[in-house]
């Protein structure tokens, strides 16, 4: 056993002996006593403005801040009552009334409307604001039109008849619509807060800080030191306050996740964001009851920048998906029980059964690449592999660097940016192939297979075919789920075989909890609603 893992050992086992990991008093054990958690979260959130949001990370802080029309059961997540308390649907499924309840207020004191969310929904829609997310709303009749361009918002199927009825009309039957009314995209803002900061479609409008922060969640923000903490504290005004038992959540940022698991082990966290996969097994060994490996609805991937010339060429991106060893990756780096992704779909989506395109063999990777001109490398200039900061991050790069070397004799730099700067270069396309993640904002094949759509705001990738975004239409719009699943196969071999992406895993989340953290089950998206959450012995 290696000196550094030993050490982590022993200090794992006195945990388990002595109950804690620190002497004297820390952020768990003031914590458990006050009901305060302290949550780690990874790198600190770009912006707290729900319709910007492109992180996992966004949702974990949002979702105490602000509520949506509908909340998720803590067990199973299935929808239950948020801002509406009850919902009726018509017939053929399209039309959706929202009732939504009496005593739902703003933090400030203002009763939350039906015009609250048409405002909200209006602004994720507006072009100028280019929301990354704007096109999860296109399952709304007209809300595409919209958001290219088209001006009158009166087109767009959302009604606020009166304050506390809001109708919906969608374009097609969505079975899976009520599970995404929780995600940040349909989450409502305070309009006149957001307004009274800069114009309300403007990206950049600093409404979102704690000084002027109004949300309609089970928390308030109470501060934000940038890059260290953000704070928030018990609603007073929320409509559930009686059932909220946390008095505080304190989200800690960290850009190392071997800081974050030494913070775990010195008491100041609660729950971490990850676990570096070097200390998995010094856990499994000497403080299971610390370590939860739950499943995770999600692809770790890389995107390929399609207007590269190098990279225009689909054998060539076939190549190189072809050549990345997916189970060395599992099983020698990360030993977290992910597994090897050859589909951009990930299991736990029912009965849909995607078609492994991006399995076969080295031999193939290398007959491809050959086809392309490219025999051996030759011709191809120094690619570029952009990852944000992370020790695992870094090293699944730098295994993969080396496959492609080894193999094809493709030579790739690595480029190591914060969190913030590699989403902007990918909102400009200033990459060649860049570290990308995928956790679904709800269990249905269309909720990976929609990003890849030409008009998607989250494709970032230059890559565009007719062909597949006819399939995914049809597949919207197919009751039969047999069916239905078919054509979402059909147009996920048309994406894995073209290869604007390249699958390398999906996920399990690796994490860290104290055993007095209640009321946190395992689900499949990673929520946790914080109502539910206490602290006890």
């Amino acid at each position: 056993m290696k000196p550094g893992v030993a050490a982590l050992a022993a200090a794992l086992a006195a945990c388990v002996v002595s109950g804690g990991c620190s002497r004297g008093d820390t952020n768990v054990r003031s914590g458990d006593r006050d009901q305060v958690l302290h949550r780690g979260i990874g790198p600190d959130l770009a912006d707290l403005d729900p319709h910007l949001a492109t992180q996992s990370s966004d949702y974990t802080v949002l979702s105490s801040l602000l509520e949506g029309l509908l909340s998720e059961d803590p067990v199973d997540l299935h929808p239950v009552p948020g801002v509406a308390e009850r919902w009726d649907v018509s017939p053929d499924g399209l039309t959706y009334a929202f009732h939504l309840r009496a005593g739902a207020r703003w933090s400030n004191g203002d009763p939350v409307t039906a015009q609250d969310f048409l405002g909200s929904w209006r602004r994720i829609l507006t072009p100028e604001l280019a929301a990354t997310k704007a096109s999860q709303l296109y399952v709304i009749r007209g809300a595409a039109a919209f958001n290219r361009g088209a001006r009158d918002f009166s087109g767009v199927g959302v009604r606020a008849p009166d304050p506390r009825t809001l109708t919906v009309v969608l374009e097609h039957p969505a079975p899976w619509f009520l599970s995404v009314l929780s995600s940040p995209a349909w989450m409502p803002v305070h309009i006149a807060t957001v307004s009274k900061y800069g114009p309300v479609a403007r990206r950049g409008n600093p409404w979102a800080a704690p000084e002027s922060w109004v949300g309609n969640g089970p928390f308030v923000l109470k501060s934000w030191r940038h890059g260290q903490e953000i704070v928030v504290a018990r609603s007073p005004t929320y409509w559930d306050a009686a059932r909220v038992r946390l008095r505080e959540i304190h989200f800690h940022a960290f850009d190392s996740i071997d800081a974050e698991e030494r913070a775990f082990r010195s008491g100041q966290l609660h729950v971490t964001e990850t676990l570096p996969p070097s200390k998995i097994d010094a856990y499994r060994r000497n403080a299971p009851g610390l370590l939860r490996v739950d499943p995770l609805l999600g692809t770790y991937f890389l995107r390929i920048n399609v207007r590269r010339p190098a990279l225009g060429d689909a054998r060539v991106r076939l190549a190189l998906a072809l050549a990345v060893d997916r189970p060395a990756i599992v099983d020698r780096i990360l030993r977290g029980g992910q597994t090897a992704a050859y589909s951009f779909t990930p299991p736990g989506l029912g009965a849909y059964e995607p078609d492994p395109v991006q399995r076969a063999t080295m031999d193939d990777a290398r007959r491809l690449l050959a086809e392309s001109g490219h025999k051996g490398g030759a011709g191809l200039p120094v690619l570029d592999l952009l990852y944000n900061t992370s020790e695992t991050h870094r090293v699944i790069a730098e295994a993969i660097q080396e496959m492609w070397r080894r193999e094809l004799g493709v030579r790739v730099t690595l480029v190591n940016e914060e969190l913030k700067s590699t989403e902007e270069a990918r909102r400009a396309g200033a990459y060649d192939l860049l570290r990308s993640s995928e956790i679904a904002e709800y269990a249905d094949p269309s909720a990976f297979l929609e990003i890849w759509r030409a008009d998607s705001g989250n494709n970032f990738t230059g890559w565009s075919n007719a062909g597949y975004d006819a399939l995914l239409f049809a597949a919207a719009r197919t009751a039969d789920p047999a069916a239905r699943n078919g054509l979402y196969a059909r147009a996920e071999r048309i994406l894995l075989s073209e290869a604007p992406v390249i699958p390398l895993y999906h996920y399990t989340h690796v994490f860290l909890i104290q055993p007095s953290v209640r009321g946190w089950s395992p689900t499949l998206l990673d929520h946790h609603p914080y109502r539910d959450v206490w602290l006890g012995d």
